[in-house]
This record gives structure tokens, sequence and C-alpha cells, in this order.
């Protein structure tokens, strides 16, 4: 059973960056896809970015191409966000997420079982 841990979020200015971290436990991420969902409100939550834990796979959303780089430490079990070049349409709240197996180019919510908890992205004008 894997548990996913966020943190980080917080108020930037627009240009400005963050990083979120989201940190597993209860078991080895082998074979499992890792995606970063965002959902802003009144808005559906989007796939932002995702890859397979053992590489060959990355998925990006064309807003954020350029911007926001996914990562993982194996060692540290964890994965990050990097978001860079923040803009006004990136305040959201966002999960990170897994699911045990499939492509990362799935983009549906419900592909994925299991979730953090959420923080908030906030961006200044």
């Amino acid at each position: 059973q894997v548990q996913l841990v966020e943190s980080g979020g917080g108020l930037v200015q627009a240009g400005g960056s963050l990083r979120l971290s989201c940190a597993a436990s209860g078991g080895t991420l082998s074979g499992h896809v890792m995606g970063w969902f965002r959902q802003a409100p009144g808005k559906e939550r989007e796939l932002v970015l995702a890859i397979n834990w053992s590489g060959g796979c990355i998925n990006y959303k064309d807003s954020v191409k350029g911007r926001f780089t996914i990562s993982r430490d194996n060692a540290k079990n964890t994965m990050y966000l990097q978001m860079n070049s923040l803009k006004a349409e990136d305040p959201a709240v966002y999960y990170c997420s897994a699911r045990s197996g499939g492509s990362c180019t799935y983009t549906a919510r419900a592909s994925y079982d299991y979730w953090g908890q959420g923080p908030q992205v906030t961006v200044s004008s």
C-alpha cells in the first residue's frame, strides 16, 4: 500500500519558481507511473506531468513544456515537480499521484490509485 506525502506549495510572484516534493512510503515504486495533477477552482483536475518511475516514458501538458520539470530521487523514494516561470494560469491545488502499471500517456484521473494531499500553489501578479 503506497502512501504519498507532499510538501511545498505557497505564494510566488509571476515569473517565479516553486518546487513540490512527493515522498512515497509503503513499498517500492518500481513499475509505477507517477503523475502530477492540478485543479483550479471551477475546473477539472488535469494531468500536468507523468513519468514511469523506471524511465522510458514522459508525458507533458503542452502549456507547461519548457517551464515544469519532473524528476525523481530513487534513494529517497521521492519525486519532484520543479515549476519555473510561473504564470497567472498556473495557480491550483497540485496533487502527486501514482498507479501500479499502465502507460504514462494515460491522462484519466480515475486511472491513478494513490494521491497526495494537494498543496496550494498561488501566483501573484
